[in-house]
């Protein structure tokens, strides 16, 4: 009996350190290439022994529990995914404090914001997330594709990306996707609606 306390205690505290980590999924389910359905992604997760998974729509957005450092899951998420579905897939992991500072930390005003989503009718404010931060050379790269309608800040390893247009016809969109280290973007409703569901 008291065997089987210790050993609840201990599964008890190794749940309450581990970190919430989100785990964002580069270009699946787009126009009808790299598909993944939801419930085979939640699987896959589970079977590497990530804990209290759940996925949010198709672009590949999952929430998970783990006690493991962020470069030893992203190796190992990306290698399960390969092996389950056939095709590699960039994975970038923020956890849920780093999520909720990409939120608190945004560098464009209300007032510029306004503005844009006046001059679209699409969303207008996304985020661009890396797996590691842009060397200097990259940073200059994508002031090249800076214009009137398409803005960018940096902060870390977060690109923050105003369109006062639409994202599909921006070059600086497009050029965000052409630097070296991993990247995906989400707009900036997913992102709020992650963090909810992440502190659920």
């Amino acid at each position: 009996m008291l065997l089987l306390r210790l050993m609840g205690n201990i599964i008890y505290d190794l749940e309450i350190n581990m970190n919430i980590y989100i785990a964002l999924l580069r270009g699946i389910n787009v126009g009808g290439k790299n598909i993944i359905k939801m419930s085979k992604l939640k699987k896959v997760f589970e079977s590497i022994g990530l804990c209290e998974v759940q996925t949010y729509i198709q672009s590949g957005n999952v929430i998970f529990k783990s006690n493991e450092e962020e470069i030893v899951l992203q190796t190992k998420i990306e290698h399960q995914i390969e092996v389950a579905f056939g095709f590699p897939v960039k994975v970038v992991l923020r956890t849920l404090a780093e999520l909720e500072e990409i939120i608190l930390d945004c560098p464009f005003s209300k007032d510029e914001i306004s503005e844009a989503e006046s001059l679209s009718d699409k969303e207008c404010l996304y985020v661009a997330l890396l797996s590691a931060a842009l060397q200097k050379e990259k940073t200059e790269y994508l002031n090249a594709y800076r214009s009137d309608s398409d803005d960018y800040r940096i902060i870390g390893r977060n690109v923050y990306l105003l369109f006062r247009n639409s994202i599909s016809k921006s070059k600086l969109a497009n050029n965000v996707q052409k630097l070296d280290a991993a990247v995906t973007v989400r707009n900036w409703k997913t992102l709020n609606k992650l963090v909810l569901l992440a502190k659920e």
